[in-house]
């Protein structure tokens, strides 16, 4: 059964918030990260993360996986950030337009960072991706049932 510290979970949040990809190691409870090939398909893997990878590949059984969250659940987030805690009818519609652009993140981002908010809208995310790994740790746990 997995279960991890607020510390352990505090580093892979800040970690997947970067844009990172997290392997818990069960047996020695340690977290690997590496960037997600996705952002980063031209960052070319240390011989340290190639090991890391080499070793989940021969022992799955051992690390729990831990993934940003999909851009679905990303915007459903702001919308629910927009909806809860802007209470600026201005901001809360121009956060809102943000969304509907190709790129939702960069601009509801420069919206953020440019309000009252910005301190908010920090912690809003991160407890959201507390709650982020929270879910992929009982599903790990369902799984091995």
């Amino acid at each position: 059964m997995l279960s991890l510290t607020e510390k352990e979970i505090d580093l892979i949040s800040t970690q997947l918030l970067k844009g990172m990809i997290c392997f818990y190691q069960i047996d020695k409870k340690r977290i690997h990260q590496m960037p997600d090939d996705e952002d980063y398909y031209n960052y070319d893997l240390t011989e340290a993360e190639e090991d890391v990878l080499d070793e989940i590949e021969e022992n799955p059984d051992n690390y729990a996986e831990f993934t940003q969250m999909e851009p679905a659940q990303e915007h459903q987030m702001m919308q629910d950030f927009i909806d809860r805690r802007v209470k600026e009818k201005n901001l809360a519609d121009d956060l809102v337009s943000s969304l509907t652009k190709p790129k939702a993140n960069t601009a509801f981002k420069f919206l953020i960072e440019d309000s009252k908010y910005k301190k908010d809208w920090v912690e809003f995310r991160k407890e959201k991706y507390y709650d982020w790994i929270k879910e992929q740790v009982d599903s790990f746990n369902y799984t091995e049932e």
